[in-house]
């Protein structure tokens, strides 16, 4: 009898399922508890890339309610320890180069170049403030000359939980230079990211999955920016909140709601690594202490 081995080619399949990003809360992957989604497009087909949640009010009050658990811990972390974590973001983005290139050209239209560049240059901001992490409380603190028998020294501390609203399109260099410039210094952050470029949520939150970073420092959320940003700017346990986007009016909405619990509004900064830009997340404290006999 003969037999005859027959090899079939794999079939390919007629259409190609979209992927469906989450959020990222508490360290988790949830989705939106109001199951709303909207789609992604690729720049020059308009196909969709994929889908991304829309995300709640209740999503956002579940996001501020995992930093505050989360932010007195971070807090009390070493300034060395928390810079070794950021400084570990940047081997997990270099690790995840070709997944956010990917994103950067398919759905902004990035060359190539340009996104590697945009990749580059966000490990460069995770660096740079990993190194900041142990010598800023030196070069923003000081000793004050006062007169009387007391010794006068001035510290820094972080606010607490921030509330980051960032650019509509999102920039991948920037969202990390101002994620880690709110973090390093024991701060937490939820953040509503840009809906243009959105995408890039998905290997930006398994970054800081895997970076050691303890549950509920970072808050990632995607959805619609007018339905969303009352809600940042009344929220009562949001003790600060940021604004990355050249945009006045939505600034000065923001300053008439801080009013109601005194919120810090941080504007746009357009040099984003900067000493500056991670003291606008922190608070100054100065302490009399008797001294001499």
């Amino acid at each position: 009898m003969n037999t005859h081995s027959r090899t079939q080619k794999p079939r390919t399949p007629k259409t190609k399922v979209a992927k469906t990003y989450k959020l990222f809360i508490n360290g988790e992957f949830p989705r939106t508890e109001s199951g709303r989604s909207f789609d992604v497009l690729k720049h020059k087909s308009g196909e969709i890339f994929a889908h991304l949640c829309l995300a709640s009010r209740k999503d956002l009050r579940n996001a501020v309610t995992a930093a505050q658990s989360a932010q007195p811990s971070w807090q009390s972390r070493s300034a060395y320890n928390r810079g070794q974590i950021l400084y570990r973001m940047a081997e997990m983005a270099e690790g995840k180069r070709e997944e956010f290139i990917e994103i950067l050209c398919e759905t902004l239209g990035l060359s190539s170049s340009a996104a590697n560049q945009s990749v580059s240059d966000a490990i460069d901001a995770f660096v740079y403030f990993a190194g900041f992490s142990d010598k800023y409380q030196q070069v923003a603190g000081c000793v004050n000359p006062v007169s009387g028998p007391h010794h006068n020294f001035t510290t820094s501390e972080p606010v607490g939980v921030v509330g980051l609203v960032a650019a509509e399109v999102m920039d991948l260099s920037q969202i990390a230079a101002q994620l880690a410039a709110i973090i390093v210094s024991g701060n937490a952050v939820v953040a509503l990211l840009g809906t243009r470029g959105a995408a890039l949520i998905a290997p930006l939150a398994e970054v800081f999955a895997t970076s050691d970073l303890p549950a509920g420092v970072v808050n990632l959320l995607t959805g619609d920016r007018n339905e969303l940003y009352k809600h940042f700017g009344q929220h009562m346990e949001i003790h600060s909140l940021s604004l990355q986007d050249e945009n006045s009016k939505l600034l000065g909405e923001f300053r008439e709601m801080a009013a109601t619990n005194i919120k810090r509004i941080v504007p746009w900064r357009k040099r984003q690594l900067s000493l500056e830009h991670l003291l606008d997340y922190v608070e100054f404290k100065t302490v009399w202490h008797p001294a001499g006999h």
